[in-house]
């Protein structure tokens, strides 16, 4: 998969946490993790499984759409919807290959409000082809590829892979995040685990269920298990 060059997914969760004014070691307590693990992913030298991004997102009240968010600079975030939307306008038109996650080293850190208002007014389409998907790569082989975006919405949609042996947590791990779900399969066998069921999910099989009941995914199969999903996320 060649995509959009996007920084690396630490760094972006990193400037996030900065923009809150949270300590790594605080950011650690929320999750439930060690503050070496966050060092790790925010350095590159770890990823975050599914389970521990949606927590750590939820610690830092950003959505699963901010951390595919464009770069903007801190006098766009300020000024308000309509100036966002022509800087995010000229970001896109100007390059496929996206500039830096905001607050990287040319750009200094907005607030976690300044990033989702950025974010609400940031547009992925009306079309994006193959090869313009941006991807993140998770741990334990998920990847998640953005498939479309429109301005003012909250929904996550995502064409998902889960390599043979990937899983979205550690064996035994449920999570929990906020929003409902929505996931159709399209090759491979994928397994849910949700509450106390579990279920094999095949090709042409679909599944929606609310992201508060404890849940799971896992490829036991021995192929990639591929599906398009939609998550609405629920904000405080």
């Amino acid at each position: 998969m060649t995509g959009p060059a996007l920084p690396p997914i630490g760094e972006r969760l990193r400037q996030a946490r900065l923009a809150r004014g949270m300590s790594v070691r605080g950011l650690a307590r929320q999750v439930d993790v060690s503050a070496s693990l966050i060092s790790q992913i925010e350095t590159g030298k770890s990823s975050p499984s599914v389970s521990t991004l949606y927590a750590i997102t939820a610690a830092l009240e950003i959505s699963i759409e901010d951390v595919f968010v464009l770069n903007a600079t801190p006098a766009a975030v300020a000024a308000g919807p309509t100036q966002l939307a022509t800087a995010i306008a000229t970001a896109a038109v100007a390059a496929p290959v996206h500039p830096g996650f905001p607050g990287s080293a040319t750009s200094p850190g907005p607030t976690s409000q300044g990033l989702r208002m950025l974010q609400r007014q940031r547009r992925v389409g009306p079309v994006v082809a193959q090869g313009e998907r941006e991807v993140l790569h998770l741990d334990s082989g998920v990847t998640w590829e953005l498939l479309g975006q429109l301005p003012d919405t909250h929904v996550d949609f995502l064409r998902i892979t889960y390599a043979p042996g990937g899983s979205s947590s550690g064996v035994g791990v449920l999570m929990r995040h906020s929003g409902t779900e929505w996931g159709h399969m399209l090759t491979g066998q994928l397994t849910l685990t949700l509450g106390f069921d579990t279920y094999v999910l095949n090709p042409g099989d679909s599944v929606s269920f609310d992201c508060s009941t404890p849940h799971s995914y896992a490829n036991h199969g021995m192929e990639p298990a591929v599906g398009v999903w939609f998550v609405a996320e629920r904000f405080r």
